[in-house]
């Protein structure tokens, strides 16, 4: 089998490790990286014994796949331009920047029979694979993602950075249209959001209820669904979930005892997971478990919330002027 011919452009914080996962599989060849500080390229170049590139469009005739780990704002133009030259994509996430953007990738993806994945990661969390069995009919979700504040992922707010891996995983955990949204942020350290909470109610009657922040001395990822009888935890950090439900059976006080069962699974290297399935995906043709549309699903609520942010803001500014 010939080795699959794959670029990552951009290599900064997240995208040299892309080029590390590509660079280390064998039936891969990592033909070259791309970023526009030239002196990164050629370091992780170096590193993993392929080609820097300081233009996208020079590498694109030469590979059948790339990540695109550019700033949002690029991912757009980049993922494009990639669709257009017949080249499969793995786009980080957020998809882009509007939905209108994301609607043209679809479309573009569909028409040149393009891969279009999207870079939800924790979706290939062994956590999230291992919950669905254990749904029946959430009625109430809690989730929190806090994390400590890192110089990176700011050209972005706190809704695109962090709260829409929750959104994502919320939106595939409940079958039912959204209904209403409330929200919440402010900016802290940044001039964008950097802490929200967003509380998302769908017509089946399931609230979710989302705090995110990237300002917090700790880093926290988790979630707590509630549903009839039954009661999950799920620690996305610790890759534990545990599950509470009732006995049939009575105490001999006559109250009902609850069973407690808790799996954890083995530290596995999410990033390379999602890029294995990429790879597979673009071998055998194979639809993404976060496809293009899963992608713009995602951005859309994420959206949503944040004009309701910046509704809210201007609000209460408009009041604090008066």
């Amino acid at each position: 089998m010939d080795k699959l011919k794959v670029a990552v452009i951009g290599v900064g914080y997240l995208g040299k490790f892309h080029a590390q996962k590509y660079a280390a599989m064998e039936d891969v060849e990592l033909v070259g990286v791309v970023d526009i500080d030239e002196t990164q390229a050629r370091r992780i170049a170096s590193r993993y014994n392929t080609r820097p590139y300081g233009d996208y469009r020079e590498l694109l005739p030469q590979v059948e796949a790339a990540s695109i780990v550019v700033p949002t704002s690029s991912h757009h133009e980049v993922a494009l331009a990639c669709l257009d030259a017949g080249v499969d994509v793995l786009v980080e996430k957020p998809i882009t920047t509007t939905l209108a953007q994301a609607d043209e990738l679809i479309r573009r993806a569909a028409q040149q029979e393009c891969i279009l994945q999207v870079g939800q990661l924790e979706r290939f969390n062994p956590v999230v694979m291992a919950l669905e069995p254990l749904l029946t009919h959430p009625l109430f979700i809690e989730a929190q993602r806090i994390s400590v504040f890192k110089n990176r992922g700011v050209d972005v707010d706190v809704v695109l950075d962090l709260m829409i891996h929750d959104i994502d995983i919320i939106l595939t955990i409940v079958d039912s249209p959204l209904k209403y949204i409330h929200t919440i942020g402010t900016p802290v350290v940044t001039s964008s959001t950097d802490i929200a909470n967003a509380r998302l109610i769908f017509e089946n009657g399931c609230t979710a209820n989302i705090t995110v922040s990237r300002i917090s001395m700790d880093n926290i990822r988790r979630m707590r669904i509630f549903q009839p009888g039954t009661y999950l935890s799920v620690d996305f950090a610790k890759k534990e979930i545990m599950s509470i439900s009732l006995k049939k059976e009575l105490t001999t006080d006559g109250f009902p005892q609850p069973e407690v069962r808790k799996n954890s699974f083995v530290e596995q290297d999410v990033l390379e997971l999602e890029l294995l399935d990429f790879v597979t995906n673009v071998r055998q043709r194979t639809r993404p478990r976060v496809a293009g549309e899963e992608g713009r699903r995602a951005l859309d609520v994420a959206l949503q919330v944040i004009d309701q942010i910046e509704e809210n803001r201007a609000a209460v500014r408009h009041i604090l002027d008066a």
